[in-house]
């Protein structure tokens, strides 16, 4: 009886033991739970106020969050939104690294906002409340206009130039060049887009890829890109202009003007460039758009091309979207653009303006590559992809020959 009355005497303090154990186990897990919950509730508190001070262009109340630095980069920018969402928070005693998605849209510009990556470090002040120290772009994400300085903001009547490093007169010819670049685009391609266009001007090449992300070789002797987010079901959200000031600089006034008529046929049919459109097509047009009218013959506008052509040299087929590497091989890049340009050309010379821009639309109508020029070519043009591609050939043999 002895040893049957302590088994259970022995046993009883290890399952107490036990329970207590996984009772403060418990405690700690959900205390440490709740207290990253705080501090998350915390910081974006801190965020939103952040933001706030930011729309209400208010210094005092941008102070009261932290760091000033960088609010008087953007006050100039005319903002109808701008928001934090906290994503991640990891923390390191009185101090912290919040993720975040920054949400913008320019007043009058933008449809959507624009989404950008940042990390924010933080730090507890004296009362034990956090203040933000630092906002940059995280890794591997594009820099924002005012990452790199004050920004200048120039009005047009239908453009709004941003410019960092540059003279606010250079930044009223671009204004000038947008200003003209819109109705002759809507001209072209019709009324269904905004009308409005965001040209930024940053002060190198180097900052110029800095806002879009990549390395500065990538865009070495390109003038000006577009950004934007492709395939939008409506009218396109954020579209901006960016410029090379160092390629742009060079051009003479028609070059300069072709530039921004072309990048602002890009953010014209945005809402219908999606997967399915291929590059000749895309860039084809807007060559087509922003030469028109201005006078210049085929053999100013598309000298590599023509040279091939007269060199006995004549494509076999229509350019590639491998065509249009800006790492490749300069003259085959250059050729590329002109013969993408050369069969809008052809479409608007043989079936008419009006067809080239449906038979743009009705490739953007699918959803993926496989079948929509083919498809297209037949539907609005009535020829099969080998027929056209030997019309373009031909073109190009009259035109050069």
């Amino acid at each position: 009886m002895a040893g049957h009355g302590r088994a259970p005497t022995a046993g009883a303090p290890i399952s107490a033991v036990l329970a207590v154990c996984l009772l403060l186990v418990s405690l700690v897990a959900c205390g440490g739970r709740a207290g990253a919950d705080r501090a998350e509730a915390d910081v974006q508190r801190l965020l939103d106020r952040r933001a706030a001070a930011v729309l209400d262009r208010d210094l005092a109340a941008y102070r009261a969050t932290g760091s000033t630095a960088g609010f008087g980069d953007l006050r100039a920018v005319p903002l109808a939104a701008w928001s934090y969402e906290l994503t991640g928070l990891r923390l390191s005693g009185d101090s912290a690294t919040a993720d975040a998605g920054l949400r913008y849209r320019l007043d009058g510009y933008d449809t959507a906002p624009v989404r950008a990556s940042r990390v924010l470090g933080l730090a507890r002040d004296t009362d034990g409340q956090w203040d933000v120290v630092s906002d940059r772009p995280a890794p591997g994400s594009a820099q924002q206009p005012w990452d790199q300085g004050t920004v200048r903001v120039v009005r047009g009547e239908r453009s709004l130039v941003l410019g960092v490093g540059r003279p606010e007169g250079e930044l009223r010819g671009y204004a000038t060049l947008a200003d003209r670049a819109v109705p002759a685009v809507t001209r072209a391609w019709g009324r269904e887009w905004s009308g409005r266009v965001v040209v930024v001007v940053p002060e190198s090449l180097e900052d110029m890829a800095g806002l879009l992300g990549s390395p500065a070789s990538a865009y070495r002797g390109i003038a000006a890109v577009t950004t934007g987010e492709i395939g939008a079901p409506a009218r396109a959200a954020a579209d901006r202009i960016i410029v090379n000031p160092e390629a742009y600089g060079v051009l003479g006034d028609i070059g300069r003007q072709v530039v921004l008529t072309h990048e602002t046929t890009h953010v014209a049919t945005r809402a219908h460039t999606n997967a399915a459109t291929p590059l000749w097509l895309s860039e084809g047009y807007a060559d087509w758009a922003g030469y028109l009218g201005t006078g210049r013959s085929p053999e100013e506008a598309a000298p590599e091309l023509a040279r091939a052509v007269t060199g006995g040299r004549t494509p076999d087929r229509l350019p590639t979207d491998g065509d249009f590497s800006f790492t490749g091989d300069a003259a085959a890049l250059a050729q590329a653009y002109e013969g993408g340009w050369m069969a809008c050309e052809l479409i608007a010379e043989e079936w008419g303006a009006d067809r080239l821009g449906a038979f743009y639309r009705a490739v953007g109508a699918h959803e993926q590559r496989a079948g929509a020029v083919e498809g297209a070519l037949g539907q609005v043009l009535g020829v099969t992809t080998e027929e056209f591609t030997e019309r373009w050939r031909e073109y190009l043999r009259v035109r050069f020959g």
